[in-house]
Formats: C-alpha cells, structure tokens, sequence
C-alpha cells in the first residue's frame, strides 16, 4: 500500500502528544506523602490533567487549586479547577493566583507541596508586583507577545513584574517542602523558565529585565518601567534558604515526544532524523534551514537517504508587522511553502502540541507539494500572506488547519518535514 504522506505526519504529530499526557507519565514521578497535609498549586494549560493524574495516583489525602487555560478544565474530585485568559491575562487569572499564593501560606515544615506547572502557566498567573495593576501586566504581555522576543526573555520581564513567579511562590510555601512537577515547553527544559519558574529561584536580575525591554523597543507603562528601574525586592536567587531542600521533577519535555514520532516514522519504513528539541528564532528563518535541509535529503540523501523525516521542536518566535492572523506554525509552514517553492517531494506539518497555535482555534497545518498552486487557484498569494503574517487565512483557505481542540498538555512546537 502506498505511503500517505497526510497521515504518517498527522499520525506522528498524535504520538509526540499522546507521549505528553499527565496520566501517562505522572505515577512514577510522586513524592512519598509527608506527615502533615498535602497542598497542591499549579497553572498551565495541562494543569488540570495533572491534577486529575494526580489524584488518581496519590496514595492519600489531598486538597488545592490549579489554574489552566479556558476550555482545558479536567473533572477532579479533590483538587479545585480554576480557569483564566490566555495568553494575555485577564482578572479571573488574577484572582486564582492571588488564591494560590494564600493557600501556600501557614504551612509547616511536615506539609508537602506538589506544584504542578506546564506551559501557559506564565501568562495565566497575573498577580501583579505591588504598585502594578493587571492592565500593567496585560499591556507588558501584548508588546512581549509582539516583540520576536523569546520564551527565555519574555519570562524574565514577567518574573521582575510578578509578586508569584520566579521563585517566589516557593518562599511563600517556607518551610513546607516543595516537589514541583513539570511539562516543559521551552527550548533547554530550563525549570526556571516554564512558567516564569514560581517554585524555583531566579538567576536573573532587574537589569536583565530592562534590558530586554530596551532591546526589542517596549515601551511598558510607567509603573512597571519605574519597577523595573528601580531593582528593589529581587526575586529569590539560587542558594536562598528559604527554597532549601525543594525538588523539581521533569515528567515530560520536547525529547521524548519527538521519539515517539520517529518510532511512528520507522515503522512505516521512513528514516526519521531529529534536528533538535530546542529549536529557536524567526519562525520563517527556521523554515528556510528546515527547506535547505530537506532539499540536501531530496537530492543528496544526506543526512539520511530518504524516504526520511525531518523533526524538530522548541519554540520560535513571529516579529508582528502585519495584520493577518496566525500563529508560530503557520508561519514556519507558510515560510517553507515559500522556501520549497512546490518541491514535489517534500510533505510537512507544524503543530502547538498543546492544540492552539497563537491565539487561533488550530494547532498547525499541513503543507504539501501542491499547496501553492491550489492557493494560486484560490487567490491566495503565499510571499504576500507571509509578509502579512497570514498563516492562518493561508492554510485555512486550503482546508489544511490542523484542528485537535484543547490536548491538555503542552511540550511546545512539533515540526516534521517528510521527504519521499
């Protein structure tokens, strides 16, 4: 039976999802129970599905409150849901976090807390620094969102603007022990980076804030300039006691996602070749390598003979200048669309595993030899929609979204290009 190129990549994009679900991988990851309560805290989009993992595994009691993005709530018995706006922040993530961080409070040193943080968590616990207010925080959002700034970047601007993240949710919790569970969704798997890292201390600084403002040109409103001027009340660094005898355990990240697609891919007889799980920049510069690459397979059979697969995760960024709408994926597509130029052995797709590329109701898309002249057909211009950042009116246009709904976990940007 011949090779369909659609679904080996879908069925590829399904397996590094699927290798990413809390109630797969959480059980062996638990903490031993402690001998006075269990709390449990958390945001991000698999928040809740961790939790409900949770509870099924955890040997005793428990009782907390977990934040995770509209339309990702999951059914739990013990553990109260909370939900909020992203990825600009709005006042039911304000209030949650505010909750979070009281429920952390008056603990001893007999007590456990199991915080449960995947991507999204960032942008979902807006609990402004003093003397900022959630408009401060949601107009900092919009312009890091816009900026081409990465995840590493926006993160540190976040936890300099935060009274919860960087650590100090942690230090609230002293001297009750933390063990944070974690799905990563930034390139590197940096704790200290998935979701601004609450439970964990910070290594950077206010000037690194501020430097991150000036060099992509933001212009945040006055009070979280003058706090971040300021440099006062630092957010806890490494060896502060107060974090003392805490735990952070990964329980899933990029890597293993991608080898459960290329385990899909060699038995349908492809040769999948990984590019790495911490991929970055402009999302139409990663498409131009991604496109030099797959032509090298097409017409030299380095680094692999094919038929063979190209896959890669991290996260890329899309500088804003246009008006069209879209996410990371569709960008990077709609770029190797252009860089391809109709190859006609070159199939891909690129999807958010955590079902919503951007702010859109997609994932990704699928891209293949015949995508620009069905476009050309349709009136839809590839160079000029990429220009306007379009991806999404693009790929909608040929019916080629790739729409899943909320996943309910989140190991950031799956990308595959097959060569046949």
């Amino acid at each position: 039976m011949p090779l369909d190129p659609n679904a080996l990549l879908r069925a590829m994009f399904d397996a590094a999802v699927a290798a990413a679900q809390p109630e797969r991988v959480i059980a062996t990851f638990l903490p031993k129970r402690p001998k006075g309560r269990t709390i449990v805290v958390g945001a991000g989009k698999a928040s809740a599905a961790m939790a409900a993992a949770l509870e099924k595994f955890w040997p005793g009691p428990l009782e907390g409150l977990v934040l995770t993005r509209y339309g990702y709530s999951v059914p739990c018995q013990r553990i109260e849901i909370a939900e909020g706006s992203h990825p600009v922040p709005d006042a039911n993530g304000e209030k949650a976090a505010r909750r979070i961080l009281r429920t952390v409070q008056g603990l001893t040193k007999d007590d456990l807390v199991i915080c449960l943080m995947s991507g999204g968590a960032s942008a979902l616990l807006a609990l402004p620094a003093e003397g900022l207010t959630l408009a401060d925080k949601q107009a900092v959002n919009k312009s890091l969102l816009m900026s081409g700034a990465n995840i590493t970047e926006m993160n540190c601007v976040r936890k300099h603007l935060s009274a919860i993240k960087g650590g100090r949710l942690a230090a609230a919790a002293a001297p009750a022990k933390v063990v944070t569970l974690l799905i990563s969704d930034v390139p590197g798997d940096d704790p200290a980076v998935i979701g601004s890292g609450p439970t964990v201390p910070d290594p950077t600084t206010y000037a690194d804030a501020l430097a991150i403002v000036q060099r992509y040109g933001i212009e945040p409103p006055q009070a979280a300039l003058k706090r971040l001027q300021a440099g006062v009340d630092e957010t806890p660094k490494p060896g502060d006691k107060r974090l003392a005898g805490n735990e952070v355990r990964m329980i899933a990240a990029p890597q293993a996602s991608l080898e459960a697609a290329a385990a899909v891919a060699r038995a349908a007889g492809v040769t999948p070749v990984i590019l790495g799980d911490a991929i970055e920049g402009e999302a139409r510069h990663v498409a131009m390598v991604h496109a030099g690459i797959a032509r090298q397979v097409a017409r030299h059979g380095q680094p692999a003979p094919k038929p063979c697969v190209l896959l890669s995760g991290g996260e890329t960024t899309v500088t804003v200048r246009g008006k069209g709408r879209g996410g990371r994926n569709v960008e990077f597509l709609l770029g190797l669309a252009v860089a391809l130029d109709a190859h006609p052995a070159i199939h891909a797709i690129a999807g958010d595993t955590d079902g919503i590329d951007g702010t859109e109701d997609n994932a990704g898309a699928v891209l293949g030899p015949d995508s620009l002249e069905r476009a050309r057909a349709k009136g839809l211009l590839a160079r000029a929609m990429l220009e306007n950042n379009d991806g999404y009116s693009f790929f909608a246009g040929l019916n080629d979204l790739v729409v899943t709904g909320p996943t309910r976990t989140n190991v950031n940007d799956f990308r595959a290009v097959l060569v046949l």
